[in-house]
This record gives C-alpha cells, sequence and structure tokens, in this order.
C-alpha cells in the first residue's frame, strides 16, 4: 500500500495504455480567479474502481465532470479508449448526486431513456432496462414515478439507467450521499456486486473515507483547492469476505486511520 506523504502532491503512476481505459494528462481547471485543479495526471485502469477523495472543494466533482465532457478544462485533455474528451459520449455514462431524473417519466423510461435516444428499438430497451431495474433491486416499481419514490430508491434509478446504456466508464458523483446509514451499506453491497458482474471502469467519488476504502480497488486523494493527487493507496481487501469481517478487518481500519492521518490537518 502506498505511503507518500500527502503533503506533497506526488506525480501518478502510469499503466501501460492496454491497462488504462481513462488518462487525464495535464488538466487544470480555473473560475475567474479561483483555481479549482492544477495540472492533474491520472491513468484508471480498465475493469477496476477508482475512488476521487479528499477535503471539500478540492475538485472531485469538478475532475468528474470535465472526465465525463460536461464542462471543459482550462489545461490539459482527457483521453477514453484512445480518443480525446471534447464533451459527452456514449462510452461514459454519469450518476448525479441528485438523481437527475425525468419527472414526467416512469421508472421504466427513465432507465430506459439513454437506450431511446440511441434508437434502440421499443421490445430490447424494455429487457435491458428490465435487467437493470430488477439488479437494483426495483422490481414491481417499473410504473412509479420518481415523486413517489424515495431518495435511495431515485438513486437506483439513476444507476440502473447508467448501466442500461452499456457506457464503458461509469462515473458516480456521491451517489450514496443522500441516504441513510442502513441504505448506504447495502448500496454499496449492490455496488460492488455489480462491479464483478460487470466488465466495466468506474469512477466514485465520496467524501467519505470508510466508503472509499470498503469500495475502491484504488484511492486517489487530492489536495485541497487548488486540487492535485497527493497520494494512490490500492486498499489490500478480501472480496470474499463479509462486509461485516471486511470492516472488522486490520488491514481496512488501518488504512482508514492511514487517510485520516493524512487528511486530518486540512481539517483543522
Amino acid at each position: 500500500m502506498s505511503r507518500t506523504s500527502l503533503r506533497e502532491p506526488m506525480p501518478h503512476p502510469t499503466l501501460a495504455a492496454e491497462d488504462a481505459v481513462v488518462r487525464v494528462r495535464g488538466i487544470s481547471k480555473t473560475y475567474g480567479d479561483v483555481e479549482a485543479l492544477r495540472n492533474v495526471d491520472l491513468d484508471v485502469a480498465r475493469g477496476k474502481l477508482t475512488t476521487l477523495l479528499g477535503p471539500s472543494g478540492c475538485g472531485k466533482t469538478t475532475l468528474l465532470k470535465i472526465i465525463a465532457g460536461l464542462i471543459p478544462a482550462t489545461a490539459g485533455e482527457i483521453v477514453v479508449n484512445g480518443r480525446v474528451v471534447s464533451g459527452p459520449g456514449p462510452e461514459r455514462a454519469f450518476v448525479f448526486q441528485d438523481f437527475a431524473l425525468m419527472p414526467w417519466a416512469t421508472v421504466m423510461r427513465n432507465v430506459a431513456f439513454g437506450l431511446e435516444l440511441k434508437g434502440i428499438g421499443e421490445a430490447e430497451r424494455r429487457r435491458t432496462a428490465q435487467r437493470y431495474i430488477d439488479e437494483v433491486g426495483l422490481s414491481g416499481f417499473e410504473s412509479k414515478y420518481p415523486h413517489e419514490l424515495s431518495g435511495g430508491m431515485k438513486q437506483r434509478v439513476g444507476i440502473a439507467r447508467a448501466f442500461a446504456v452499456n457506457a464503458d466508464v461509469l462515473l458516480l458523483d456521491e451517489p450514496f450521499s443522500a441516504v441513510d446509514e442502513q441504505n448506504r451499506r447495502k448500496f454499496q453491497e449492490d455496488l460492488l456486486r455489480l462491479v464483478a458482474l460487470e466488465n466495466k471502469t468506474f469512477i466514485f467519488v465520496t467524501h467519505s473515507i470508510e466508503e472509499a476504502v470498503y469500495v475502491s480497488d484504488r484511492i486517489v486523494l487530492l489536495s485541497p483547492r487548488p486540487g492535485r493527487i497527493s497520494q494512490t493507496i490500492d486498499p489490500a481487501i478480501d472480496r470474499s469476505a463479509s462486509p461485516d469481517e471486511i470492516r472488522r478487518d486490520k488491514g481496512y481500519l488501518d488504512t482508514v486511520e492511514e487517510i485520516w492521518n493524512g487528511l486530518r490537518h486540512y481539517a483543522e
């Protein structure tokens, strides 16, 4: 596990071209006089879940949206599957923190919407949408509208919609922040199950150290604004263990403590 100091920004280790789905090169972002990100380099491995973690305002969501093509960088470039990103694309799907569902559409229509935009026929759209509605535990809610759902259920719809479009890269912006602790833990377990089932690459944003250690193959720590990569950590977690065993494991607890000790001075 990496032990590089959190106080000094570091160059991110590069991956072989065939192993990196997403390459972030020299990304900087400025809003007026505010420098949000500075010269960020990052390779994201194929088939893994990489988490962006850091103090509030460090640019985690900004970086995620730049990768998604939702906002432009001030400098640098994003390469996904060998192509430079110039805007949103079908190889990337975004799960928003605030759900971003269509209020006039049913669960089925919301989940199938990306497929509809692709011109997929209705029968195939419904089959694919139903598969992921079932996967996220919303069977029986296909005809419900967003106002009839809890916050957690709305987020499940957003996750199902992202999986349904069969994107190579799924970008998740604090998807579990609006749910209580019991549901949050259940959602984490559901996410890990989907990660294991689907050959996708995930980039995940969270404020929770415990959540990052629990779900991640790699954790990328960002410094306070302007956000730069301070450290990368690959948690040594035995995924075959039960959730309770993982959370009691010394390696898990030590990793949580290491990250907290590194970030503590930013909160003081």
